[in-house]
């Protein structure tokens, strides 16, 4: 499908990667790997056709289409959601467009006339092109994959620009999903996703038709959904026949090797060299010394292996010693005008307690977070601290605060006590800024690099409570390694705002989910925990409502309907009219609702098993045996594909009947029944 044929790309001096050869094949999930700044993005946008390479060539089909989602910087305005969604189906509302505007000259034509002939032919070319692109699923497509990235039908008739940059993305992210490119680039597409609809974006992108490239520092996605890796580092690039768990194990036993291989081959020529040097001056030797030197010519010289990047480790600050009770909410609730975040909540966290604060966003994470600092008071209730805590708050807007005329080292060392200030260059190596880089002003910094610094600084104060507001967003896995480390050794109490399902696993002993419009929900488990847990409630509620018949819906509706068949007295009708009237309603009841009903409430109880059937697959693709099994992986991908498909039928065929028994009831509450 793609063939890229010895790529170089090269800024000034920096080579990022040269003589780079792949081919992606259809339906393939390939991984980019390689800490920040190796060419991971570089040659996403190569093969995207945004920049050009230094030389080689990228190759594709024509007519192939190619979507590409960059990290950021996506705005749009002007436009409403729905609008700007729907575009993605350009082609098919330009060929209904087009009909339509022909069907209305072909009325003002002769029938008999030949032009009429001609147009008539024309518009039912068009009609076939447009059966091709089934535009009845168009709408339902939309609002299926809107509300799968978190959005609410409220949402649809809002302008782009009053979503934040966040959503700015999902929306792209929705129209890239509906125009199905044969080849979809993602650069960090869950970079701002709740841990809900990561797994939706999972889900979808594994059962996505075309091939994926796609760069993530979320290992449990490139874990899942990619089979290939191509490892960036040190101007070079390594092509791995397997996920990131895979590269990482085979990147290991490869340098082993190869370093094996190096030694020999140096004992080797050493060896050579000696002999070369000992008798170069013996005229006896002087044909051996001649036949050695021609040797070492010839010897295809091994490259000596690279060194990793030094894996830095970091341990906070001995904490300050606390009471048990780290801080308690009583009876708070808050409120933002008519939007009420919290009524009567409880909480309390105690010492050595690790927490992750999980939840869409706008459902109450970081007014809790506030609230729980003393940063914000509550509208009723109390809030009240331990014995002698310490807190230390790592926002994303505390990178905005940070003085942009001093330099990395000078913001980070002001921060520092005495105890953390020799730790304070070994930090800065830990979270990317190495060598030169300290030196750089806070003002030419990135966003994402300002952000670290002030992640540094948060971690050189020494506290006994931290609160880490997505503290992951701009590292790379091994900065991730490191602070992860850091926080699993760390005796105080920690809550941590993150999507990050590998690095919270690992690390928190509680879940607590916060939900629009409802109370928080503590999991006494990890994150895997909480999605199993979850998981297992969803699908029991799901089962519960099936029982019970949906009594909300069109099929309670129709049930109600169907159970009457005797109307008041109609004015202005005789009775004999009336009773042939209720006749023919009793036959419509009989024939046609009763049947259609009885399929609603069998799709429903099939749709629920359905849906236990997808979400326990999904937790089979997390499972490092099936992960690490080729054989059973793609088996439980064919499964999990074959039952999102039979899901998306059942869920279009359930759609049909609701529309379909609720035009019943419509009719028979006309006719009085």
């Amino acid at each position: 499908m793609i063939s890229v044929q010895a790529l170089r790309v090269e800024f000034g001096p920096r080579v990022l990667f040269n003589d780079l050869s792949f081919s992606v094949q259809p339906r393939e999930r390939i991984a980019f790997a390689g800490h920040n700044g190796a060419g991971k993005s570089t040659l996403m946008k190569c093969v995207a056709g945004i920049i050009p390479a230094t030389s080689g060539q990228i190759h594709a089909p024509k007519g192939t289409r190619i979507g590409y989602l960059p990290q950021e910087g996506i705005h749009v305005k002007g436009r409403t959601l729905w609008q700007e969604t729907e575009s993605a189906f350009g082609e098919t509302m330009a060929l209904s467009e087009k009909i339509d505007r022909l069907s209305d000259e072909l009325g003002k034509l002769d029938p008999r006339s030949s032009p009429y002939g001609d147009l008539l032919e024309e518009i039912g070319e068009l009609e076939l092109l447009l059966d091709a692109t089934d535009p009845a699923r168009m709408k339902p497509r939309i609002e299926s994959v809107l509300k799968g990235l978190g959005f609410q039908t409220k949402d649809f008739t809002r302008d782009c620009s009053e979503f934040s940059g966040g959503w700015q993305m999902r929306i792209a992210m929705a129209k890239l999903f509906l125009q199905e490119p044969e080849v979809l680039l993602l650069d960090e597409p869950t970079n701002h996703l709740d841990i809900g609809t990561q797994i939706w974006v999972e889900q979808y992108l594994i059962n996505y038709p075309g091939a994926i490239l796609l760069i993530s520092h979320d290992r449990a996605l490139l874990d899942t959904l990619c089979t290939r890796t191509i490892a960036f580092s040190h101007g070079r690039a390594e092509e791995y026949a397997g996920n990131f768990s895979y590269f990482e194990r085979e990147s290991v036993l490869r340098k082993e090797i190869q370093l094996k291989q190096y030694e020999a081959q140096q004992r080797e020529i050493s060896e050579i060299q000696r002999f070369i040097d000992r008798f170069r001056a013996s005229a006896n030797k002087a044909t051996l010394v001649q036949s050695r030197i021609k040797m070492l010519a010839k010897i295809e010289r091994i490259p000596q292996p690279e060194r990793d990047d030094a894996v830095m480790n970091f341990k906070f600050p001995p904490p300050p010693n606390s009471g048990h009770t780290v801080a308690k909410l009583e009876g708070v609730s808050k409120a933002y005008g008519p939007l009420q975040i919290f009524n009567g909540f409880d909480f309390e966290i105690s010492k050595g307690e690790k927490f992750a604060i999980v939840g869409p966003n706008g459902a109450g994470k970081s007014t809790f977070c506030r609230l729980i600092t003393g940063q914000e008071e509550p509208d009723s209730g109390t809030h009240t601290f331990g014995h002698k805590v310490a807190t230390s708050f790592f926002s994303q807007n505390h990178a905005d605060e940070l003085d942009p005329n001093l330099t990395v080292l000078e913001t980070v060392e002001a921060a520092a006590s005495r105890e953390s200030m020799p730790h304070a260059r070994n930090l800065l190596g830990c979270f990317l800024f190495r060598g030169d880089d300290v030196f750089k002003k806070i003002g030419v910094l990135s966003g994402g690099e300002r952000s670290r610094v002030a992640l540094v600084c948060m971690l050189l104060r020494p506290a006994n409570f931290l609160i880490l507001d997505e503290p992951t967003n701009h590292l790379d896995m091994q900065s991730q390694d490191v602070l992860q480390r850091a926080l699993i050794d760390y005796p105080g109490s920690v809550m941590i705002v993150s999507h990050n399902r590998n690095f919270l696993d690992a690390l928190v002993t509680k879940t607590l989910e916060f939900r629009p419009g409802q109370a928080p929900v503590l999991y006494a488990g990890n994150i895997t925990y909480y999605l199993d847990k979850s998981a297992e409630d969803q699908a029991a509620a799901s089962a519960k409502s099936t029982r019970t018949g949906m009594s909300t819906g069109p099929a309670h509706a129709a049930s109600n309907a169907a159970g009457s068949t005797k109307s008041a007295p109609i004015p202005g009708m005789n009775r004999k009219e009336q009773r042939r009237m209720e006749a023919e309603a009793r036959e419509l009841k009989s024939k046609v609702l009763k049947p259609l009903q009885a399929e609603f409430e069998a799709l429903e109880a099939k749709i629920a098993e359905l849906e236990a059937t997808q979400a326990s697959l999904t937790k089979k693709l997390s499972d490092p045996a099936i992960v690490n099994d080729g054989s059973r992986f793609r088996q439980t991908t064919n499964e999990v594909e074959k039952t999102a498909k039979a899901l998306e039928t059942s869920y279009f065929r359930w759609g049909q009947l609701s529309d379909e028994i609720e035009k019943l009831n419509n009719k028979l509450g006309i006719t009085g029944v």
